[in-house]
């Protein structure tokens, strides 16, 4: 059994109410829930929030919010592993503990029942504990630079300076939007990047949507590829 676990948490600094703000049309929470329960992959699809209108926003799409997440794991700096640990524990006072976690982030507008589908298949057929998105950086990090005081240049790393981009390693970052886990993993706190394995998203997917601008931005996006043409 599988359960989803989406962490939503109602003190959002730089986006006030962000997890509940209309994103084109309806609360930005909705696509989370509205994407993991057409996948078909979960048992239950719970809610971790410590906001009484977030948890009204979420039974209205069809989670479930069986208990308030504490406001020591609702602030700024709580990390997200301890936050599902928390979660699971409260769900196994009351129901089998399942055998794999999902934590979808509640700000993923760009989250297909595909990747969540292929990303479960990877995590099941490798020996890691855990399985996430990740997107390739556009440009070569090796071939990153810094800016001085004086506004002049320099690469961090000057051994790549003369190499072509092309024969440089891609890196990949996170993409931010779920994580499937063992339920164990989750209990015992793991690091997810250190215990992972990374499933390839387009890169215009992976959109963080943490400033304003950010937010313009990936509703414009949205908007656009769900336009009939």
């Amino acid at each position: 059994m599988n359960i989803a676990i989406i962490p939503a948490r109602g003190g959002s600094k730089r986006i006030p109410r962000k997890n509940i703000r209309e994103f084109a049309g309806k609360p930005m929470l909705a696509y989370a829930i509205e994407t993991a329960q057409s996948s078909g992959l979960f048992a239950q699809i719970l809610v971790s929030t410590d906001d009484a209108e977030i948890a009204d926003v979420a039974r209205r799409y069809g989670a479930d919010v069986p208990f308030m997440r504490p406001a020591s794991l609702a602030d700024d700096v709580a990390p997200t592993v301890p936050v599902i640990a928390h979660a699971i524990r409260e769900y196994a006072q009351a129901n089998p503990k399942p055998l794999r976690v999902c934590c979808i982030y509640p700000a993923v507008p760009f989250l297909v029942q595909h990747d969540l589908e292929q990303a479960l298949h990877v995590l099941e057929q490798s020996a890691a504990e855990y399985a996430f998105p990740v997107a390739r950086y556009a440009s070569p990090i090796q071939r990153a630079l810094r800016k001085l005081p004086d506004g002049s240049m320099q690469p961090f790393n000057s051994q790549y300076a003369a190499i072509r981009t092309q024969d440089l390693e891609p890196a990949y970052h996170d993409a931010g939007q779920f994580y499937w886990g063992n339920t164990q993993a989750w209990l015992d706190e793991k690091n997810v990047h250190m215990h992972g394995m990374g499933y390839e998203i387009p890169s215009w997917r992976a959109i963080d949507i943490d400033t304003p601008d950010d937010w313009q931005r990936a509703e414009l996006i949205y908007r656009a590829i769900s336009c009939p043409v």
